[in-house]
């Protein structure tokens, strides 16, 4: 039987989601608990990839289990989880082929940086010390919505066949002393979300003109691109599926 777990994680102490050689992952830490506390072999499939140091409010995963999950599941596999991973759902997928990473039919980023000397925001956000242009941050919001081809605003990965992503929203806010940049697609490219943060703010402190922004974009040349925005201010934040492919089960 196949099972989704939507969990949340503080990516600070991690090299990512993904299982890595000689380094510590999201994934490696679930398989080996999961495979303790069900008795069997757990390779769980996640929803996407996230970076060194990047958080998750809302990520899936799925796996497959030949009986039922045990009764008090979610509690007793979080007291045996790390503080910083817990498990909040577990989901039985209406289709059998249902895939936690190729049935997503959108992802929301969200990018957070704080504004000036902010100890709290140490480790979950990244930093500006003056306050960037709202309105000039907004249009380049608005341009990258026009786009489809992000070759520009992503790292090289040769096994991408193609850097073609919709963008259903994106859009910067300010919430007190953060600014919060929200972006949401149908896939995102490695290093998407953070190169393109990162070329934005360049823009908001004018270094930058929205137009040259542009014609980055349009000229697909990663050269012209600024640096990636650090990766602790970076949380993926929520996942879509389509309507009624998974239905919660009630297993606390």
């Amino acid at each position: 039987m196949r099972y989704f777990l939507q969990i949340s994680y503080n990516g600070s102490a991690y090299h990512g989601w993904q299982i890595q050689d000689n380094a510590s992952s999201v994934q490696q830490v679930l398989n080996e608990k999961l495979s303790l506390q069900l008795g069997a072999v757990i390779n769980c499939l996640g929803c996407g990839r996230t970076d060194t140091g990047v958080h998750a409010k809302k990520f899936f995963l799925h796996f497959d289990y030949d009986s039922e999950l045990p009764a008090n599941f979610i509690n007793r596999i979080n007291s045996f989880l790390p503080l910083d991973i817990a498990i909040q759902k577990v989901f039985i997928p209406q289709l059998p082929d249902a895939n936690a990473r190729w049935s997503a039919i959108s992802r929301t980023y969200k990018y957070f940086v704080a504004i000036g000397k902010d100890p709290l925001s140490i480790g979950y956000a990244g930093k500006v010390y003056q306050m960037p242009d709202l309105e000039k941050l907004q249009e380049v919001a608005m341009i990258t919505k026009k786009y489809s081809d992000f070759e520009a605003l992503s790292k090289f990965a040769p096994e991408e066949e193609h850097h073609l992503c919709t963008i259903i929203d994106a859009y910067w806010t300010l919430e007190e002393n953060k600014l919060i940049f929200t972006i949401s697609a149908n896939r995102f490219l490695r290093g998407m979300v953070r190169i393109i943060t990162g070329t934005m703010l360049e823009v908001g402190k004018g270094k930058i003109s929205p137009l040259e922004y542009e014609e980055i974009i349009k000229n697909k040349d990663r050269s012209k691109a600024f640096g990636a925005a650090p990766a602790e201010g970076l949380y993926l934040w929520n996942v879509e599926y389509p309507k009624g492919l998974l239905i919660e089960k009630s297993i606390l």
